[in-house]
């Protein structure tokens, strides 16, 4: 089991990297453009803060333009795993990218066909997207289910990386449902580790050392 931070707010991927808890990192062009700043030196700044993969996704539309692109973003670092659309060019692209051992993740992915097709192509990883199947009155976390399903009976080795996770439930009921990584963001991955009795029970433990009259322990 893997936790990616799904950001490219640097300050909030500080701000994981310091937690110890964090593998990897998935952006996208929106949460590069809400960064404002420049594609390329996003990328080398998360690169120098979590070592793990680091998703850097394409915009072109066809497979010859994000073949090209995605050549120059393998170039920044070891750790780039070029994401690509789950289209039929962006499984073009795919499949030539990892005939080139470049690693890829697929993503926008919402059927179990779309994972059979991304896995046939030699994706590295696939990301189903469960909330926003959630928002049309689907489960994401069946689909989940069923992808694993279908890797596991034919031994595929591309990664389900469960994507568009809403809240704290997402990520235990992902996992438990077979995901290998839950890329996370980083609201939701500070709610992960907050409870009301964990505070309770903390200003309890506090205040009854005071009440001991107990100097410092060190």
């Amino acid at each position: 089991m893997k936790i990616f931070i799904d950001s490219a707010d640097i300050n909030e991927i500080k701000a994981v990297a310091e937690l110890g808890v964090c593998d990897g990192v998935t952006t996208n062009p929106t949460l590069i453009a809400k960064s404002g700043h420049d594609f390329k030196s996003i990328l080398l700044e998360i690169i120098n803060i979590i070592p793990g993969p680091v998703s850097a996704e394409v915009i072109s539309a066809d497979a010859k333009g994000m073949l090209k692109e995605a050549e120059e973003l393998a170039k920044i670092a070891n750790s780039i795993v070029i994401k690509l659309p789950l289209t039929q060019e962006g499984l073009k692209a795919c499949k030539a990218l990892t005939g080139r051992g470049i690693k890829t993740n697929v993503t926008l992915c919402f059927s179990v066909g779309q994972a059979l097709l991304a896995a046939k192509a030699g994706a590295t990883y696939v990301s189903p997207f469960i909330g926003r199947l959630d928002d049309i009155g689907e489960e994401g976390i069946r689909l989940i289910s069923e992808i694993k399903e279908l890797y596991s009976a034919h031994k595929v080795e591309t990664k389900i990386l469960a994507a568009s996770i809403r809240n704290p439930r997402h990520v235990t009921d992902a996992i438990i449902a077979g995901a290998d990584i839950a890329t996370i963001p980083y609201k939701v991955l500070l709610q992960l580790y907050k409870h009301p009795l964990t505070e309770k029970g903390l200003s309890q433990f506090l205040e009854d050392w005071e009440k001991s009259g107990q100097k410092d322990i060190v």
